[in-house]
């Protein structure tokens, strides 16, 4: 009588261990687990740690509530002004809603992929070649709304988009080059215009403060020649005013009894 009771209790037992073996379900830190009790979506989320379920009945599904980074596969299309591109882009979303976004939707994954895809074309048709290439944290936020605006019915949260390269034909690439390469001799020539103008602008000042102060000149000549005689050269010209040859031509000139101004012949 005893040895039949006790074993039954070691297997009633055993029967507990193997019920709680099919029972025990363990939800890791990032996850969330949505039970379905005979198909139907029944009680709470479970949050992370040890839960039960009932077996043959109960069916745990778990959901990642990490972050997903989602690469959009490159999408070819042509901008507002008419210019064919190839953009790829990223996307980063995470799950925000375990249950809905099993319910709600048959495969988020996949459906934020084509939602992605499907956004991006438009993005690049609705802006120009211009935008694309230096205005993407303004695309990107658009890209990101529009995204954004159906996931959030699936549980689902889209935290960033990023476009990560626009590709040009190499007919546009050359083109741009040009374009480029023009526009900085632009600036060169404007620049180099400036740097006249004013040098012209200093020059005329400062002949103005010589023609007021006339010793000035004589001593910016005593320092272009002692510029030059620094320079251990054989040979040194020096200019010499138009004035001193004047008095020196009408030293040597002598006047004539009738006073003509004529040289009196020997």
């Amino acid at each position: 009588m005893v040895q039949e009771l006790l074993g039954a209790i070691a297997a009633a037992g055993c029967a507990g261990l193997v019920y709680l073996g099919m029972a025990a379900r363990v939800v890791k830190q990032y996850e969330r687990g949505v039970l379905f009790r005979l198909g139907r979506l029944a009680g709470d989320v479970r949050s992370p740690g040890f839960t039960l379920i009932i077996p043959f009945v109960d069916r745990l599904q778990k959901v990642n509530m990490q972050i997903v980074t989602m690469p959009i596969p490159a999408q070819e299309g042509i901008t507002r002004d008419n210019v064919t591109v190839r953009v790829d882009a990223v996307v980063y979303f995470k799950v925000v809603d375990a249950a809905s976004a099993l319910v709600k939707v048959e495969d988020y994954k996949f459906a934020v992929s084509q939602m992605a895809q499907t956004s991006l074309r438009s993005i690049i048709g609705k802006s120009d070649l211009d935008d694309l290439l230096s205005n993407r944290e303004k695309l990107n936020q658009g890209l990101e709304l529009m995204i954004d605006s159906p996931a959030v019915g699936w549980g689902i949260q889209v935290d960033r988009v990023e476009i990560k390269d626009v590709s040009l034909p190499d007919t546009m690439k050359r083109s741009m080059a040009r374009q480029a390469e023009a526009d900085r001799e632009r600036r060169a020539r404007i620049i180099n215009a400036d740097a006249e103008l004013q040098a012209s602008k200093k020059l005329a000042e400062a002949a103005q403060q010589m023609a007021d102060t006339p010793a000035a000149l004589q001593l910016r000549l005593l320092q272009t020649v002692m510029a030059v005689s620094a320079e251990k050269n054989s040979t040194l010209v020096l200019p010499i005013p138009v004035e001193l040859l004047h008095f020196l031509e009408r030293g040597n000139q002598q006047p004539t009894p009738n006073g003509d101004g004529e040289p009196r012949s020997g």
